[in-house]
C-alpha cells in the first residue's frame, strides 16, 4: 500500500476522522460494546462517523466483521477500522490480575499469558489492547492497583517488556498491538483517588515513575495512552513536556499516542481549556494522535488549521502513524485479519489455555502465614468452605470477554481435587467493607457450626471483583469488621483453618495476622482459580510468589519499601520517623512470601570490593533447601547507594532469580553488578553513576539487613 499516496488523496476532514475513536453505538445502531465513561451527544454527522479510524469496546469475530463491512461500504478510501479493547489479563480465558502476575516474579509467565490473550483476542477480531498498564503505585487505596505489577520500578519494567513481547510478538495474525498506559505517573494520584491530580518533581518522575513506560517503549510497544490526571497542573493529553519532549524527542517514540476515554474534552473540567476547540489545539500541539470518545479534532481541527494554530504537517504525521499501524497489522490486505468464528470455537477456553491460566494462578498466590496447618491432608472427610467469595468464579476487574459462570469457584475446585470429601458451605458474611459484625451474627454462628464439625476449614474473604479497579478507590483498606469477627470465631473452634484473601490491592491485615493459622493472598485469580487453589492447599504444587507491593497497616498508605533515607530514621527512637499509633514498617514487606519448605540464603560474597566503569562485580550466594519438599525460591538483589549528590533509597531491587531445589539441595546463585545498575538521576539532572560506596543485600524479601560493601572507583 502506498501510504503517502493515500494520505495525499485524503481531505483534511477525512484525516481528522482517522484521528477519532468512538464506540460502535455511535457509528451504527447495530453496534454493541462496553462503555467505561460518560456518553453524550457529540453533534457529528454520519459522514464523520462513517470515516473514523478506530473503534473501542466491541468484541466477537462476527460483530467485528459486520462492523468492518458496514464501515468499508461507507468509507471512500476503504481504510479499515482499527478495533481496540481492554484485554488486560486475558480475553476469554482469564488469568490473574496484573498485580498477581507481578507477584509471580516470572517474566516468562507474563509473556506466555499475554501471548495467549493476544491469540484469543486476535481471532475475536481485536487489533490493539490497552495494556500493559505500567503505572508505578505506592498507595494501596488506589483502585487500579490491580492493573499494575506493583511498587517497584525494576520489577514493573521487566514485566512491562515481557507483556509487550507476549502481546505483540512479530505482529503476525496471532498477535495484537500493545498500548502502554497511562503516561504519566497516574499511580501517584492524590489520596489514591482515581482521576485526581499528581504533583511531582522531575527527579521523582524520572527516577521512579517513568522507567517502566520507557522499558515498554524500548521493547517496541506500538501505542501509548496518556493519562487522565494533571501532572503539575497540566493534563497529560496536553502536556508537551511529557509527550513531545520526553516521549518523542528523548525516547524516540514514533508510535501512536492515544488519549484515555474522553480525556480531551475533560481538559475543560480541568480548567485549562475554555472549549473543545482549545482542547483540540493543545492536544495536537502536544503530538497526540487519536482522541478517544470525544470529537474535538473532527469538529475544530479544520478551523484551527485555517487560523494557523496547528499545521497540516502535524495532522499528516498523526494520520501516517495510524496508517502505518494498520499496514503493519495487514489490514489493507485483509480487513478481517484473524477474526474467525470457527477459530473462536476452537481456541477460546481450550484445555491448553485453561491449563496456563491455572498455572498462572498457582504461581501468583502468596503464602503469608503457615503455622504447619498447610498443606492439608488429602484424606480429610469433612471440609467446611466459608466466605462470601467461595461459591463463584473470581475473574477480577477488566475481565474482557471472560465469564464468571465459566470460572472455577473454590467449592468446585475442592470437589474436583477431593471428590470423596463431604463439603459444607456457609457464607458467613458479605464482602461489603463497611459491614458490621452485629449485622451478621446468625451467619457467623452458622459458619462456626460447620467449622466445628469439619476436619479443615477454607475461609474465603477479601474483595469482590467490583471492589477494585478503575473508579474503585477505597479510603480504608482494612479487613471489614464482619470478616475480622468471622476469622476470629472460626479459628477459635477449628485450628485447621486457612484464610484465603481475594483482592485487587494490598489489604491491611494487622488485625488478623496472629489469628489465622494460615493466610494466603490469592488476588483475583481468573478462570481456573478454584482448581489452582485446591492444588496449593493440598500440596499438589508449592507456593512460590512474592508480594509485588508492601502490605501496610491501615493509615500507612502511601508506602513503599524503597523510600528515601531520612535524617532521623525510624530505628533511632524518640524524635524520629514514624507514627504514634502504628509501626513504621509494613505488616508484610515487598518481596515477602513463604513456601511449604524453607530456604537458607548465605551472606553474599563479592568477586571484588572495587568496581571500575568498564568492569563488573559478581555477587554470589548459596541457597539451600532446608525443608522437606521441593520448592522454588526467588532470590532478590538489592543495592543501596550510600552517599550521593541527592538522597537515595534505603535499598532498590536490581535483580532477581528463581531457583528450584530438592530437599537438602543447594545451589550457588550469582548476579552481575555493572555501572549500569548504579545509575540514577543526579543532582545535575544527568543519568549516571557516581563514585563512592555501595551496599549489596541478597535475600528473599526486601527488609533483609545483612550486606556487603564495594566501591565504584
Amino acid at each position: 500500500m502506498d501510504l503517502q499516496k493515500l494520505l495525499r488523496e485524503m481531505t483534511v476532514d477525512e484525516k481528522l476522522a482517522q484521528m477519532t475513536q468512538l464506540v460502535p453505538q455511535i457509528i451504527t445502531d447495530k453496534g454493541e460494546g462496553a462503555v467505561t465513561g460518560p456518553m453524550r451527544n457529540f453533534g457529528i454527522t454520519k459522514k464523520v462517523t462513517s470515516r473514523i479510524g478506530s473503534v473501542l469496546g466491541i468484541s466477537g469475530a462476527k460483530k467485528l466483521k459486520d462492523l468492518q463491512d458496514f464501515h468499508l461500504a461507507e468509507d471512500p478510501h476503504k481504510i479499515p477500522l482499527l478495533f481496540m479493547a481492554d484485554v488486560i489479563h486475558g480475553y476469554r480465558t482469564i488469568y490473574p490480575v496484573p498485580l498477581g502476575i507481578g507477584a509471580s516474579f516470572d517474566e516468562e509467565l507474563a509473556e506466555k499469558c499475554s501471548a495467549m490473550a493476544a491469540k484469543e483476542a486476535s481471532v475475536g477480531g481485536i487489533h490493539v489492547t490497552f495494556a500493559p498498564m505500567t503505572d508505578l503505585v505506592r498507595d494501596a487505596r488506589w483502585g487500579r492497583c490491580m492493573e499494575t505489577t506493583g511498587e517497584d520500578p525494576y520489577l514493573n519494567s521487566k514485566m512491562a517488556q515481557a507483556m509487550v513481547r507476549g502481546f505483540q510478538g512479530d505482529l503476525g495474525k496471532d498477535n495484537i498491538a500493545a498500548c502502554v498506559k497511562h503516561f504519566a505517573a497516574y499511580g501517584a494520584c492524590d489520596g489514591g483517588r482515581d482521576y485526581d491530580a499528581v504533583e511531582m518533581g522531575d527527579h521523582t518522575l524520572r527516577e521512579y515513575y517513568l522507567p517502566a513506560y520507557k522499558a515498554a517503549v524500548d521493547a517496541g510497544v506500538e501505542l501509548l495512552m496518556t493519562s487522565f490526571n494533571t501532572l503539575n497542573g497540566i493534563p497529560s493529553s496536553a502536556n508537551k513536556y511529557l509527550v513531545n519532549d520526553i516521549l518523542r524527542k528523548e525516547w524516540g517514540f514514533d508510535g501512536i499516542v492515544i488519549s484515555d476515554f474522553n480525556a480531551f474534552y475533560e481538559m475543560i473540567s480541568h480548567g485549562i481549556c475554555e472549549n473543545e476547540k482549545e482542547c483540540a489545539e493543545k492536544a495536537l500541539n502536544a503530538t497526540s494522535d487519536i482522541e478517544m470518545m470525544s470529537t474535538c479534532f473532527v469538529k475544530f481541527g479544520k478551523a484551527l488549521l485555517e487560523e494557523g494554530k496547528i499545521s497540516e504537517e502535524q495532522i499528516d504525521n498523526a494520520v501516517m502513524r495510524i496508517l502505518k499501524l494498520k499496514e503493519k497489522l495487514g489490514l489493507f490486505d485483509n480487513a478481517y485479519r484473524a477474526a474467525s468464528e470457527e477459530d473462536e470455537q476452537k481456541i477460546h477456553l481450550c484445555p491448553e489455555y485453561r491449563e496456563l491460566a491455572r498455572i498462572a494462578a498457582e504461581k501468583s498466590a502468596v503464602l503469608l502465614e503457615n503455622n504447619g496447618v498447610l498443606p492439608f491432608r488429602k484424606d480429610v472427610k469433612k471440609i467446611a468452605i466459608i466466605g462470601p467469595v467461595a461459591d463463584h468464579g473470581m475473574t477480577g476487574g477488566w475481565y474482557c470477554c471472560g465469564k464468571s459462570s465459566e470460572a472455577i469457584s473454590v467449592i468446585q475446585g475442592i470437589k474436583n481435587a477431593i471428590p470423596n470429601a463431604e463439603i459444607a458451605f456457609a457464607r458467613g458474611c458479605s464482602a461489603e467493607p463497611n459491614e458490621k459484625a452485629e449485622d451478621v451474627i446468625e451467619q457467623i454462628f452458622e459458619a462456626k457450626r460447620i467449622a466445628q464439625d469439619s476436619d479443615i476449614v477454607i475461609l474465603c474473604l477479601g474483595e469482590e471483583i467490583d471492589m477494585s479497579g478503575e473508579a474503585h478507590s477505597r479510603a480504608r483498606i482494612s479487613v471489614s469488621d464482619s470478616q475480622t469477627r468471622l476469622i476470629k470465631e472460626v479459628c477459635e473452634v477449628n485450628k485447621n483453618t486457612a484464610v484465603v484473601f481475594y483482592c485487587g490491592r494490598p489489604l491491611a491485615l494487622e488485625k488478623i495476622k496472629d489469628v489465622a493459622p494460615a493466610t494466603i493472598i490469592f488476588w483475583h485469580p481468573g478462570t481456573e482459580g478454584g482448581n489452582a487453589l485446591a492444588n496449593l492447599l493440598f500440596g499438589n504444587v508449592n507456593f512460590q510468589a512474592k508480594l509485588p507491593m508492601s502490605f501496610p497497616y491501615e493509615g500507612q498508605s502511601p508506602y513503599c519499601y524503597n523510600h528515601l533515607r531520612t535524617g532521623r530514621p525510624s530505628t533511632n527512637g524518640g524524635y524520629c520517623l514514624g507514627y504514634r499509633d502504628n509501626p513504621y514498617e509494613p505488616v508484610y514487606p515487598f518481596g515477602f512470601g513463604l513456601s511449604y519448605t524453607t530456604f537458607d540464603i548465605s551472606s553474599p560474597t563479592l568477586s571484588s570490593e572495587e568496581l571500575t566503569e568498564e568492569g563488573e562485580i559478581v555477587v554470589s550466594v548459596t541457597v539451600k533447601n532446608t525443608g522437606k519438599c521441593e520448592g522454588i525460591e526467588t532470590v532478590q538483589l538489592y543495592i543501596q547507594d550510600v552517599t550521593a549528590s541527592i538522597a537515595r533509597p534505603v535499598k532498590e531491587l536490581k535483580g532477581y532469580q528463581k531457583v528450584t531445589l530438592a530437599p537438602g539441595e543447594e545451589k550457588v546463585v550469582t548476579f552481575k553488578i555493572t555501572v549500569e545498575k548504579l545509575k540514577f538521576h543526579t543532582f545535575e539532572g544527568k543519568f549516571e553513576a557516581e563514585k563512592g560506596k555501595f551496599k549489596v543485600f541478597v535475600g528473599n524479601r526486601s527488609d533483609i539487613e545483612s550486606f556487603e560493601v564495594f566501591r565504584l572507583i
